[in-house]
């Protein structure tokens, strides 16, 4: 599968594009595949970090089942916005835990915007390295740090 590394303020990131979709995101990598899709993922992660882009218009590879019901309820957050596992939970009528879980699984980070999402008493966790870290300074870049406190 082809691989495209971008250069960010978050550090290196991988991003994988199977059958004309993005299909994960990667922090790390040295990919050097330059395909339309791959390139035009880095244009945009690049302008998301440069304050000219709000949300990513990328088609993705949603999994199946809940994973890709709680992909899809994160891309519907605003850009700025946050929710909590509860809100998804109760959005998709099932336990703020399987939430997590699939938060956890997000083959997309940034692009599918699993850092939009907290605990209900704090920041919840996140598999960037960095982990909670990365995850405030996302939500500083897009103006959500307010709501953290």
């Amino acid at each position: 599968m082809p691989e495209l590394t971008c250069h960010t303020p978050v550090g290196k990131l991988t991003i994988v594009e199977d059958e004309s979709h993005v299909v994960a995101l990667r922090w790390g990598g040295e990919g050097h595949d330059h395909t339309d899709l791959l390139d035009e993922a880095c244009r945009q992660i690049a302008d998301y970090f440069a304050g000219a882009r709000r949300g990513f218009d990328l088609p993705v590879a949603f999994r199946d089942g809940l994973q890709g019901e709680v992909m899809r309820a994160m891309c519907a957050i605003p850009f700025g916005e946050t929710r909590t596992y509860g809100d998804l939970a109760k959005e998709l009528g099932v336990p703020a835990q399987a939430i997590g879980q699939a938060c956890g699984a997000n083959p997309v980070p940034l692009i599918v915007p699993c850092h939009r999402i907290l605990g209900a008493s704090g920041l919840g966790g996140f598999s960037a390295p960095g982990g909670v870290e990365t995850k405030v300074a996302l939500l500083k870049h897009e103006g959500a740090a307010s709501l953290l406190i």
